[in-house]
């Protein structure tokens, strides 16, 4: 469908929202001039860093087992597995130089997103760098790498296919928990430095951190993080989430700490809150996190250290000469940067680094934990939910009246938005009358109108009642293509609202990049995260505010229908707006708690209410609505429809009548 100038829209309101922050902490941090000031401000970088990461888990037993040893020139390698909480195996390796005479200094290595994960050329050959100049070093798999594949028995597998999409596939499980998937790859981490400190090989003073992309991240959060480390030197990561955004680059789901941007942080700061503690920023000449955000970083942080009096080699900078990775060049950096803050002799150059083949890497006998009888992550995520679920009591309308619009974060309407009156559109002989309802400042809904008369596309005069539709993926699609939606269009009078990033407003031309696990809609989701926002919340504000226009403009009573991802927004309006007579649900979720006990969501992050099931379920909703509300053909966590039979059992099993069900 051709699209009319909009696609930019969402984006762009990011990028001046995010500029205007960035200007404020900018003006903010000229303003420290004193070691005072720059310890408060530490203070409360620290004090936002602790909320975006949530509270911890409870330390349970290591469950440590050293599986097998092999020997090398210059070190022993131990093949390790961990228990980083109650069924969640780990699998490590551990890099003993040989020789050792008195405790030695220790560096805990973070992989970045290889399949292979601690197996990697590259992450083998950091270690034994590192092992070869006298560092014990411990390398752990993260969640879908290496040995730790959680779908690993699954058929169909598409979804999950690489490490990064399953990341985002659990990510968005975990926030229907209100948690956040960054927090779970922390915490592998620090029980792996928990593991680590226990060996009597390793000086607890001297313990530093790196890793390289992924790995760069969990660097430089658990650098903010984790007081016991006492030096870091994250890679090829860290340059602002401004530049992330304005270069339209989407990150992993771990990569987006929520609330952080909200809080008034900027990467950088994860460094600040160590400061004045060793830390080199590692990066490429050709890196696609722009370098010159690495710049501007490094420059704050330098700038902080030098306020608290800092030795000028406690904060470095090193640029490789390549595109993204952990090069030679970087390691060697890092090793000697390590190497001068441990107070080693010197760094040993290793030329020709040693690769096991993958099998000879194992830990687990098959190469997989789940197959060695760990509990896959999506286990752990459904019995999370069912515990939240079975502890709370379900909410009266009252409640939710409450609830939603402080999950959803939602603006405060006061007034009918202004609107501008746009060209009108030809569509299957019917002209469509076109509106931009700006909702908020920088944003638009777009809403079309089938007139009756043409000669009135410059006026928007609703009828007293008024059909609203609220598309799958945009309303001149489901206009064309949906059998409900050309009915109602020849009908009567029907309004068609494309909420923020659908419709019009949409980014991708293609369809299918809007459900694209790194497309820019995800992306949209995650900034929504970084602002501490809802993005689902943020296009139901959209949806609210047409509907004050229709009813400022004269309408009184609205019937409602939503499909797909429209469905989700016209359940949410339909239990916020008094006018809304009434609601037809096309192809709609029956409850989020059922995405929690699948191994895959095929709906995107989008659609998440993050912690939505620490206080309600869209069944709540819909018992709300109670005879108000109709149902057509569900779709279940796959995104394609329920066979009636189960369609009817899975309402009974939510307390739903199956007299909502009605045929499309």
């Amino acid at each position: 469908m051709p699209r009319n100038g909009y696609g930019h829209m969402v984006i762009e309101d990011y990028v001046t929202r995010l500029r205007a922050l960035h200007a404020d902490r900018e003006e903010r941090l000229s303003r420290i001039r004193s070691r005072s000031q720059a310890l408060a401000y530490q203070k409360t970088v620290r004090n936002a860093i602790r909320r975006a990461f949530g509270p911890k888990p409870a330390r349970s037993a290591l469950d440590t087992s050293v599986v097998d040893t092999t020997e090398t020139r210059y070190y022993t390698l131990e093949k390790l597995l961990f228990q980083s909480r109650p069924g969640c195996l780990v699998t490590a390796h551990m890099y003993l130089p040989k020789g050792l005479k008195e405790r030695a200094p220790a560096v805990l290595g973070t992989c970045g997103h290889s399949a292979e994960g601690k197996m990697a050329p590259a992450y083998q050959e950091f270690c034994q760098r590192l092992a070869r100049s006298g560092f014990v070093t411990l390398i752990y798999d993260p969640f879908n790498q290496g040995e730790r594949d959680q779908y690993w028995d699954l058929k169909d597998r598409g979804m999950v296919a690489s490490c990064t999409h399953a990341h985002n596939m659990m990510g968005k499980q975990l926030e229907l928990l209100g948690q956040w998937f960054g927090a779970w790859r922390a915490w592998d981490g620090i029980r792996a430095l928990d593991y680590l400190l226990t060996r009597p090989e390793v000086d607890p003073e001297r313990v530093g951190l790196t890793g390289n992309s992924g790995g760069g991240t969990m660097t430089t959060w658990l650098w903010a993080y984790e007081p016991r480390i006492t030096m870091a030197a994250p890679s090829c990561f860290v340059t602002t989430f401004l530049a992330n955004l304005e270069n339209e680059l989407p990150a992993d789901c771990e990569q987006y700490p929520p609330g952080a941007i909200g809080s008034g942080l900027e990467m950088a700061d994860f460094l600040i809150a160590r400061a004045p503690d060793p830390v080199l920023l590692l990066g490429q000449k050709y890196d696609f996190f722009d370098r010159r955000g690495l710049q501007e970083a490094y420059a704050d942080v330098r700038r902080f250290y030098d306020i608290l009096g800092a030795p000028d080699n406690a904060a470095q900078l090193y640029i490789g000469p390549r595109p993204h990775g952990f090069g030679v060049e970087n390691q060697e950096a890092m090793v000697d940067f390590f190497v001068e803050h441990a107070g080693l002799q010197r760094s040993v150059r290793v030329r020709k680094p040693t690769h096991l083949e993958e099998t000879a890497g194992w830990v687990t006998p098959q190469g997989n934990t789940v197959a060695a009888g760990a509990t896959p992550i999506y286990r752990l995520v459904e019995d999370m939910a069912t515990q939240l679920i079975d502890s709370r009591r379900a909410p009266s309308k009252a409640d939710l009246m409450d609830h939603l619009p402080r999950l959803l974060q939602l603006p405060v309407r006061s007034t009918a938005p202004h609107y501008r009156i746009l060209r009108p559109r030809l569509q299957d002989g019917f002209t469509l009358a076109r509106y931009a309802v700006e909702t908020t400042a920088g944003i638009r809904a777009i809403v079309t109108r089938r007139l009756a008369d043409p000669s009135t596309a410059g006026t928007l005069e609703p009828e007293a009642e008024v059909s609203v539709w609220l598309p799958h993926t945009g309303c001149a699609e489901d206009f064309q293509d949906d059998p409900l939606a050309q009915k109602l269009l020849k009908a009567g009078p029907l309004f068609g609202i494309d909420a923020r990033g659908l419709g019009e407003s949409m980014q991708d031309e293609a369809t299918p990049s809007l459900f694209h696990a790194y497309g820019i809609d995800y992306m949209m989701h995650g900034y929504g995260l970084l602002f501490g926002e809802s993005y689902l919340g943020q296009r139901v504000h959209d949806v609210l505010s047409v509907l004050d226009l229709l009813v400022a403009e004269g309408t009184r009573q609205i019937k409602l229908y939503g499909r797909g991802q429209g469905a989700l927004l016209a359940l949410f309006a339909a239990v916020l707006h008094d006018r809304v007579q009434s609601v037809v649900l096309r192809h709609a979720p029956l409850s989020y708690a059922e995405w929690t006990r699948v191994p895959l969501v095929a709906w995107p992050s989008a659609n998440v209410v993050r912690a939505a099931l620490t206080t309600f379920d869209l069944p709540d909703l819909m018992r709300a609505l109670g005879r108000n509300l109709r149902l057509q053909e569900p779709w279940g966590p796959d995104m394609q429809p329920l066979p009636a039979a189960q369609a009817r059992k899975q309402l009974q099993q939510l307390d739903l009548s199956t007299e909502l069900l009605q045929r499309g």
